[in-house]
């Protein structure tokens, strides 16, 4: 334990170094920004993306957003497909080893997303050492490395095709892990990286189980489902009984809205809750206040930030801003140019400033995930606020959801069509579903529009889901575990329909 203790001290006392760079990229992010541009075309000058849109003659700004194109993952795939077929200097200097595959949530089909050596050591690698020194800076008597950091990743399944490989971002990252990392991890690296959910969740349970678990790290609905299934396999109460020490949730991939509240239930006592924004793209921001819900724009990962305002938002006329001429409580569809090689990518997130001094951040949903049938410009941060709120009116908590327009049909108004699936039932759901449609309107003005005298739009539709109805359903798709997302908002009938039919069933 003495060994141990000490250990923890030196290795706070070097994490902490880093928050004095943090603070400068905080003072002066413009000119931080600008280095990372310049130092980016600057590498890839002389690769052939390089060479076609003239890299070398780019001197400011302006005229980097004219020589390069706003991208999205289908029209840059035939440049990443030449990459993983093993050619060099194509949109990044020498060869690209690593693609992470990811289906995303915009498109059904495959990416893959290419990992350099510099974006694994100086984004996502950066990114946790980053997390755990913003950590600990806020929280100088933590405990962190005194016990074990229970992480719940994705799969390992990795392959080799051409000269390069291929896999879950998770099998990349952990397989080029520091040694002191694992040594401070549970699950052993072989249970982390197994395939197939179920058999994956008992491997995992028969490890931690006897484990001194400390920290937690992982997508909250999947950590929510092993925290349970501990707790029936243990027979303990609560996952404080079982893990005393437990203190911090390192969570990301979704909102932590829905959960709140259930998570209190199942650990059992206050622990602390830090928010990341990470994506196989990149590492992009931390929550680096205490009880905040903003994250911090991180700006020296070798990724230059642009946004296109959601209101002028139209994909065959795509327009850019810096981050100088972002405005507070706007919803921005999110550019990235990194040092993985993608230049002026669309990652399909909306984010919201909240702060300008720092750049502080909240995601607010998806390009293609939101529900805009009728001009309501519904996004997924205002329905998880009006749903938080319907629960707190009713008693009532959330496990999963999904909602969906219902068109306009022989002159009558459309709706909103919602699949609810309750931990804990609101006694009626005719006023839980009052709170929500009204809750609705006062964060957003153009659904309060729309719903003005049932004109456009009648109240909500709720349907119950009957119990495990989403976990059934996302395995059915194969989507079980990992960062597998249910869609929340969608602005056609593709994920509801399906949903509807099994909980009819």
């Amino acid at each position: 334990m003495a060994t141990k203790a000490l250990f923890n001290t030196v290795v706070n006392w070097f994490i902490r170094q880093r928050i004095d760079q943090i603070q400068n990229f905080m003072d002066h992010p413009v000119e931080t920004q600008k280095g990372v541009l310049f130092s980016q075309l600057y590498h890839a000058e002389n690769t052939d993306y390089g060479k076609i849109h003239g890299f070398s003659s780019i001197s400011s700004y302006e005229d980097f957003r004219r020589n390069i194109p706003i991208v999205t993952y289908e029209d840059f795939e035939p440049y990443i497909e030449r990459a993983r077929q093993g050619q060099r200097d194509v949109f990044w200097p020498g060869l690209v080893k690593n693609f992470a595959k990811s289906s995303g949530t915009t498109n059904a089909k495959s990416k893959f997303i290419p990992i350099t050596d510099e974006s694994l050591e100086l984004c996502h690698m950066k990114a946790g050492k980053d997390l755990i020194s913003i950590y600990a800076n806020n929280h100088p008597d933590n405990q962190l490395f005194t016990n074990k950091n229970l992480r719940l990743g994705g799969s390992a399944d990795f392959y080799e095709d051409f000269n390069t490989k291929f896999g879950d971002l998770s099998a990349i990252l952990i397989d080029n892990l520091p040694f002191w990392v694992e040594i401070t991890t549970t699950p052993s690296k072989k249970v982390s990286l197994m395939s197939e959910w179920e058999s994956k969740l008992k491997a995992i349970i028969s490890e931690v189980k006897s484990e001194d678990v400390g920290s937690l790290t992982g997508v909250p609905s999947w950590m929510l489902v092993l925290l349970q299934r501990t707790l029936a396999e243990t027979g303990h109460k609560t996952i404080s009984d079982l893990w005393p020490n437990l203190e911090v949730f390192f969570h990301g991939g979704i909102s932590f809205k829905p959960y709140r509240d259930q998570y209190r239930q199942v650990i059992g006592k206050e622990i602390n809750y830090y928010e990341i924004y990470n994506a196989s793209e990149g590492f992009f921001a931390i929550q680096d206040q205490h009880g905040s819900d903003e994250m911090l724009l991180m700006l020296d990962y070798g990724i230059f930030y642009e946004f296109i305002p959601m209101e002028t938002f139209d994909e065959k006329n795509l327009h850019a801003i810096p981050l100088e001429e972002v405005e507070i409580g706007k919803n921005y569809a999110m550019v990235i140019t990194t040092n993985s090689g993608l230049w002026r990518y669309l990652i399909g997130d909306t984010v919201r400033f909240t702060s300008l001094e720092p750049f502080r951040i909240k995601v607010s949903g998806r390009t293609k995930h939101y529900i805009n049938a009728f001009g309501e410009e519904l996004m997924i941060d205002n329905v998880e606020t009006a749903l938080t709120k319907a629960c707190e009116a009713t008693d009532a908590s959330i496990l999963d959801f999904t909602g969906a327009p219902v068109f306009m049909q022989n002159g009558e108004s459309g709706a909103h069509e919602w699949v609810l699936e309750f931990q804990r039932k609101p006694e009626n759901i005719e006023h839980f579903g009052e709170i929500f449609d009204n809750h609705l309107k006062s964060v957003n003005s153009d659904y309060e529009a729309k719903r003005y005298n049932d004109m456009t739009l009648k109240k909500p539709i709720i349907h119950v889901a009957k119990p495990q109805l989403f976990y059934n359903w996302m395995s059915q798709r194969g989507k079980l575990g990992g960062q597998n997302k249910v869609p929340r908002l969608s602005n056609d009938r593709e994920y509801i329909e399906p949903l509807i039919q099994m909980n009819e069933a």
